[in-house]
């Protein structure tokens, strides 16, 4: 099985990955859904700042600017936050504070997306926002799998 994960582009093997996570974690994603994990992993695979960040102040700067920057700014603690409570839980020990700290932030964040968006735009982030904690899961699923050379 895991032999089916070195095979195709960075985005078809997330997606596999993703897949494979949600299936463990028994929260089959619908497909905005699971496009939505597949393309914050993408774009963050290679962030080598990803754990260096302060979300709960990125969160609050984020809050004063307005428009686009506003939105884009949020999106992206939301999308930090989601990888940090999914993947590296071990981080909100270090820094004493709790996973569930992580889902609250990454959830405001993308609630807020949703209410500065658009119609389309806005319903996809309400839905993330709603379904947080479930996307959380998948990650720390995906964490879970036997699958120590697909992540590097």
């Amino acid at each position: 099985m895991i032999d089916a994960f070195h095979q195709g582009t960075p985005a078809q093997v997330w997606q596999e990955l993703v897949q494979e996570a949600a299936r463990h974690a028994g929260h089959p994603l619908d497909e905005a859904r699971e496009s939505h994990l597949v393309f914050v992993l993408l774009r963050f695979q290679r962030d080598a700042q990803l754990l260096s960040h302060t979300h709960g102040l990125d969160w609050l700067a984020a809050l004063e600017l307005v428009g686009t920057a506003r939105t884009d700014s949020l999106r992206d603690v939301g999308d930090r936050c989601l990888l940090v409570a999914g993947l590296f839980p071990q981080l909100a020990e270090r820094r004493r504070v709790s996973v569930g700290y992580y889902i609250d932030i990454g959830r405001s964040a993308y609630q807020g997306v949703a209410d500065a968006s658009r119609r389309a735009y806005a319903a996809l982030y309400e839905q993330l926002a709603a379904s947080y904690r479930e996307l959380v899961l998948t990650l720390s699923a995906m964490r879970r799998l036997d699958l120590p050379t697909v992540l590097h």
